[in-house]
């Protein structure tokens, strides 16, 4: 039995079958999506430092409140020591 037939035989199953449809395109296509994003990164071999080229003024939060970036001395002399 096709599952076509078997949902002209069960009506019943209609709604879940389109509930469950909708459900995994949304899922996918939010997946897709966030793959797209720049916080995302997938290859780690050409770009071993991810963190070095993200924006500090851009928000990556859904609310900022009051966000001032502002560089750490200790962590910028390490910096500039490792190099």
């Amino acid at each position: 039995m096709s599952f076509f037939q078997l949902l002209m035989k069960r009506k019943e199953l209609i709604p879940l079958v389109l509930f469950t449809t909708v459900a995994a395109t949304g899922a996918l296509s939010f997946a897709l999506y966030s793959l797209r994003k720049t916080d995302v990164i997938i290859d780690r071999k050409r770009n071993p430092e991810p963190w070095e080229t993200v924006d500090p003024t851009a928000p990556r939060k859904l609310i900022t409140i009051n966000q001032e970036w502002k560089p750490i001395e200790e962590l910028q002399q390490v910096r500039k020591a490792t190099r």
